[in-house]
């Protein structure tokens, strides 16, 4: 509730003096303006004066990286492709039953490999903002973007955002995400927040520049552990028809994970003047804290007539509430020589600390179980910049200079042909400290205890991409060894006792992805193919083999072109594969080999359409889910979405 007081208090000042003059200057962003066109006026009748409107390129959004974009309001496939939980294109996951749960990763190269270790507990990160998500804006007018859609049952999903700039060297932005989702399973409630705020400044001579986030994240989830008569499903019987009427392993289990994370960013140029030859100072700090628990009040599970042990023997005969707290704190400090031939010379080094703790020391007949994990890892590095005619290259490598063995080798090279094609080059190798949960966890449940002391992940992955006016394509090749994984030890198909593992042999990964969409009249068709193959002696990472969404869709304007309408239909598909299964205790996926999933069509509707800088959608989700029975599974005891209408939309203002 205090962020959206504070958001109602940034509504109720956005209007400050300074912003009205800006604003009477620039007037509002005009949707149709060329980017040479920045001195576009249009007539007032009211006041018999010209007002000049700000074009599109005053309204940037602008990364950690400094990569810049700039607010856009058409209304593309892309867009409908992103009009969804997680507000991006998510191609290669396949969502659970109720928004706002986990996800299936179906395209295991969406995975991002990063040195230092994190929390753990993955299933609960999908929608978790990392420091890369959050943007930073410079705006000639205060924006705000409204979110909407509905959900399956019992709630909304709505993201409200406003950016101003008080001047011109100064912005902020404020957002909060929220989503209330009852669902249509037994104890499915999903009930999440992200909030966010950023601001950017620098000096008038431009001399520091600052960006500075915080964020506050909480995601709750009724975990109901899939449903446990999968023919009850499959039968097709009307009776089973209203979900809620199949029986699930867990009906008063719940987990939750909080987070909060300060971010500073700034730079100083020594030299007072901008030249050929620059020298910086840069810092980045981090704070972040988490919080995790799982929460099962009755111990046994009800399947058919008999009791069951869902997560086998507890030291408690009710009651479960495991909970484990993490907190980390990161310091960057560098020097950069900037040169205008050369490119950027930057050398740096990182104080990483962190700690992640229970509130005992679990003293078992297997051992100790320790409270805590926590250490102090240093490193020191490089990076080398070049951006210049048709190239742009980061190159960068680090490695550790205390007792932890950890190295991060990165480089990225791009070369623009032209204005419609370019290729893009990948290189990392990693050596991976494991993620804390995989090294210690403890909880009320006996098979959930452990303290190991996993050998770093070595990780070499190559990805070469082209985007061209034809087609885009990408292919990545990665070599694994020592990973980690988490897999079930229990021997009955009723219980899951999830341990993590580490695999001694190689795991080598291939996928090649194109995308490619044919346009005639007012028709096109839009195509995304993905191709995977793993060579490994044992199912350890398993992927379907064929990824596939199509989507053939009509466009045209109407209303003396007042309307822009977009509707047609999406399919997906992937083929049958042992598909990881989830446990709600770790929030973590684990790997089976005894069920497949896949093989099942989804097919949705939508009508899209805008009106000036109002973006509205309409879908029939799965539309075909009465035709192809029931056999469509998330997870091997999580069906699919059902057939049901959602809408929604977009909203945009330029003040």
């Amino acid at each position: 509730m205090r962020y959206l007081l504070f958001i109602v208090f940034l509504l109720s000042i956005q209007s400050v003096s300074s912003q009205r003059d800006r604003s009477a200057k620039l007037g509002t962003l005009d949707q149709n303006v060329k980017p040479t066109s920045r001195n576009t006026s249009v007539k007032d009748t009211s006041a018999t004066k010209e007002v000049k409107k700000a074009p599109y390129d005053f309204y940037r959004i602008i990364s950690l990286q400094k990569d810049t974009t700039y607010v856009d309001t058409s209304l593309t496939i892309k867009k409908e492709y992103e009009y969804n939980y997680l507000r991006k294109d998510i191609f290669g996951l396949l969502p659970f039953a109720n928004e706002g749960q986990t996800y299936t990763v179906l395209d295991y190269g969406l995975k991002k490999f990063a040195a230092y270790p994190e929390l753990g507990h993955s299933g609960k990160h999908f929608n978790y903002l990392q420091i890369d998500d959050i943007k930073y804006y410079s705006v000639a007018t205060p924006i705000t973007e409204l979110y909407f859609k509905t959900v399956m049952e019992q709630g909304q999903s709505v993201d409200a955002f406003i950016t101003v700039n008080t001047s011109e060297r100064f912005n902020m932005s404020v957002a909060f995400k929220g989503l209330r989702s009852l669902g249509k399973y037994i104890n499915q409630l999903s009930s999440t927040g992200n909030f966010r705020f950023t601001t950017s400044y620098n000096t008038l001579n431009k001399r520091y520049y600052l960006n500075f986030h915080f964020t506050g994240q909480d995601f709750s989830n009724g975990e109901n552990g899939g449903i446990t008569t999968l023919e009850d499903f499959e039968s097709e019987d009307p009776a089973f028809q209203n979900r809620a009427r199949l029986e699930v392993y867990l009906k008063d289990a719940k987990s939750f994970m909080k987070g909060k994370r300060y971010f500073f960013d700034h730079n100083f140029r020594i030299n007072t003047k901008k030249g050929n030859n620059n020298l910086y100072l840069t810092h980045q700090f981090t704070y972040e804290t988490k919080f995790f628990e799982y929460n099962q009040k009755t111990l046994a599970s009800t399947v058919g007539n008999t009791q069951i042990l869902h997560f086998g023997e507890a030291y408690v005969s009710g009651g479960i509430n495991d909970q484990s707290r993490y907190n980390r704190m990161h310091n960057k400090v560098g020097a950069i020589y900037e040169n205008a031939l050369l490119g950027k010379f930057q050398f740096f080094a990182e104080d990483y600390r962190f700690n992640y703790f229970y509130d005992k020391v679990l003293i078992l007949d297997s051992g100790i179980i320790p409270g805590s994990l926590s250490d102090e890892i240093n490193t020191v590095g490089g990076q080398y910049e070049y951006r210049k005619n048709k190239w742009n290259g980061v190159f960068t490598y680090s490695n550790s200079i205390s007792n932890q063995s950890l190295t991060n080798f990165n480089a990225q090279l791009k070369y623009q042909i032209n204005a419609k094609n370019e290729l893009q080059f990948q290189y990392q190798m990693l050596n991976k400290i494991p993620d804390h949960l995989y090294n210690l966890h403890q909880s009320s449940f006996i098979g959930y205890n452990w303290y190991y002391d996993f050998k770093n992940e070595k990780i070499n992955n190559l990805e070469v991409m082209a985007k061209t006016q034809w087609f885009n394509a990408a292919m990545q090749i990665s070599s694994l060894n020592d990973y980690l994984f988490f897999s079930n030890d229990a021997t009955d198909p009723q219980q899951q006792i999830v341990t993590p593992k580490q695999y001694d042999k190689t795991i080598n990964y291939l996928s090649v992805k194109v995308s490619r969409e044919f346009k005639w009249w007012k028709l096109a068709l839009d195509n995304t193919v993905l191709y995977q193959q793993v060579d490994q002696e044992d199912d350890v990472l398993n992927v379907p083999q064929i990824v596939t969404r199509n989507s053939l869709y009509y466009t045209d304007y109407f209303f003396k072109k007042a309307l822009y309408l977009q509707t047609g239909f999406t399919f997906n598909y992937f083929t049958k594969y042992y598909a990881n299964d989830y446990n709600p205790i770790l929030a973590e996926a684990f790997v089976q080999n005894t069920r497949e999933i896949g093989e099942f069509p989804m097919v949705d509707f939508f009508v899209n359409a805008r009106i000036r800088q109002t973006r509205i959608f309409f879908k029939v989700e799965h539309l075909n889910s009465r035709m192809t029975g029931n056999t469509f599974y998330t997870a091997p005891n999580y069906p699919y979405r059902d057939f049901m209408i959602r809408f929604g939309l977009v909203w945009n203002f330029f003040q």
